[in-house]
């Protein structure tokens, strides 16, 4: 440890962001430049704890190693401080823009201290890396004669890839959309995470000789995702279907990645639900960020929030990016409804250290609404009753207030006698989350489903197996475990990585799944 008086002398001090009044009229990323000075500082802080909590248990999913790169970057040795980050992580690049950093949660500071700024830390590791020449392509030696399908490049994918093409299996990955990169390319917005980032790794994993072959549905052609941009692909003929049994024939293993995509509507039962101007959440992202990508938004192929009276039902991250996004339109209004109550300001006696803190946060677009409106957009305890239209269109919603002290028949809340109201609405979108994969091309191969959280399904595997009842076929990330963290994901990816290499080769070299096994 550099510093042992370290987090006694130094208060927690993180990277700022952009001036929200400013950043808001532009879609670059919302991060200024590190000082290295100040890095140092907070690097001093970590305590090297006898139990690092922040890399273990409920921390860090993939097992960083903080401790040791926090006092490297103390010490000035930024050059090791990435070896020892890309000894566990393959994608750090995309965790420090867009993890919430349980590890920050799990921090032993944290007890009687603000955490140690790791998320910062990290961040800072790999963009130096890549500015300095550091970060280089590295193509195994030898090639193993294996070789490996997997469906789906998100993060779980990429990084399943990676690990599987270090030890020399050649990797062919399949994106059913015109970019790779999954949630990482049209799911974060570029605000948090740039698309030149992304497709800086993606290059790296292509020159190392990974194959990525995009426009590529595998499964059937009618149950195609009904979204814009792939509806979109498909009238203009840019998009091909393959069968999952070919895969099978083409590869000695595939690997189902394919992301937790079914969206959850808990509004869908309500009257006025297939009113115009309703839209679920990441099909309102993907299509911004395509157009984005594709013309600087001149091609008209987005929804525009221009003008309108926007209502986000939901929040999360994906509600916060749909208010980022409405706001860069240049919406007249922004509300965001949430059902629970507004978290405390500090930890619930409920919700003790290490688990994630369950507290009031201000993220990136919420500054910016309060920045340029006066005020924060998110309003609790509002329960959604009824979607209004006029013409087919979307004018308004109607909701209720809930009080959570008071359970109700049927809820674990009880609706507000006299709190009504309707809100103006031109556009409304559903940031409720997910409820699982799209299953057909697991049930095209035969692949059984489970449970995890009672309610839907996901493919069946067990994690540090990934093995699924069918022979060379493995599942991992969100299509295993549910909508989850992009940390969560690499974990998967990496552990399937393993799987898949033991069962074609006997046994492995690459590193097992991290020890939080949930």
């Amino acid at each position: 440890m550099g510093k042992p008086t370290g987090f006694k002398e130094f208060e927690r001090e993180t990277v700022p962001y952009r001036d929200p009044a400013e950043r808001v009229h532009d879609y670059g990323e919302i991060f200024t430049e590190p000082d290295e000075d100040q890095l140092a500082t907070q690097g001093a802080r970590c305590m090297e704890c006898g139990v690092p909590f922040c890399q273990s248990g409920t921390g860090c999913p993939i097992d960083n190693l903080i401790p040791e790169w926090n006092d490297l970057v103390y010490r000035g040795r930024w050059r090791e401080a990435l070896d020892r980050l890309h000894k566990t992580n393959n994608f750090p690049e995309f965790t420090g823009r867009a993890c919430p950093a349980p590890c920050e949660g799990a921090c032993v500071l944290g007890i009687i201290e603000p955490p140690v700024t790791i998320k910062n830390i990290e961040n800072a590791i790999i963009d130096r890396g890549f500015e300095e020449g550091w970060v280089v392509p590295s193509p195994p030696a030898v090639r193993t004669g294996k070789t490996v399908g997997i469906v789906g490049s998100g993060p779980a994918g990429l990084a399943a890839a990676d690990q599987l093409n270090s030890v020399g299996h050649s990797v062919t990955v399949y994106e059913r959309a015109d970019r790779i990169g999954g949630l990482l390319m049209y799911g974060i917005p570029n605000m948090k995470l740039g698309k030149d980032v992304v497709e800086r790794r993606i290059d790296l994993l292509r020159q190392e000789g990974i194959e990525f072959v995009t426009r590529t549905h595998v499964g059937r052609r009618e149950d195609f995702a009904p979204g814009h941009m792939t509806r979109i692909m498909e009238e203009r003929g840019e998009v091909r279907f393959l069968d999952p049994a070919e895969l099978l024939d083409r590869h000695d293993a595939v690997l189902l990645s394919t992301g937790a995509t079914r969206p959850f509507d808990p509004t869908g039962g309500a009257p006025g639900r297939d009113l115009g101007g309703i839209h679920f959440a990441m099909d309102y992202l993907t299509r911004n960020t395509k157009s984005l990508l594709d013309s600087e938004l001149a091609d008209g192929e987005f929804l525009s929030a221009e003008g309108l009276d926007v209502i986000v039902i939901g929040g999360g991250d994906t509600g916060a990016d749909c208010i980022g996004t409405a706001l860069r339109h240049g919406a007249t209004s922004v509300t965001n409804f949430e059902l629970l109550d507004r978290p405390p300001d500090d930890r619930a006696p409920s919700n003790p250290w290490p688990e994630w803190p369950l507290i009031h946060r201000v993220d990136y677009s919420h500054a910016e609404a309060l920045a340029t409106r006066g005020e924060d957009p998110r309003t609790y305890n509002l329960l959604t009753k009824e979607f209004v239209g006029e013409g087919g269109r979307i004018t308004g919603v109607r909701t209720v207030g809930v009080d959570w002290s008071t359970p109700g028949e049927r809820a674990p809340f009880s609706e507000v006698e006299g709190s009504e109201k309707v809100w103006p609405a031109d556009l409304v979108l559903l940031a409720t989350g997910f409820v699982g994969p799209e299953t057909t091309v697991g049930e095209m191969l035969g692949v059984e489903t489970m449970n995890p959280r009672g309610n839907w399904e996901t493919f069946a595997a067990e994690h540090g197996d990934f093995s699924t009842n069918v022979d060379n076929v493995f599942v991992a990330g969100d299509c295993r475990r549910g909508q989850s963290l992009v940390v969560w994901a690499i974990n998967e990816g990496r552990g399937a990585a393993r799987a898949v290499d033991r069962h074609l080769m006997g046994d492995s070299t690459l590193p097992a799944p991290g020890l939080t096994l949930r």
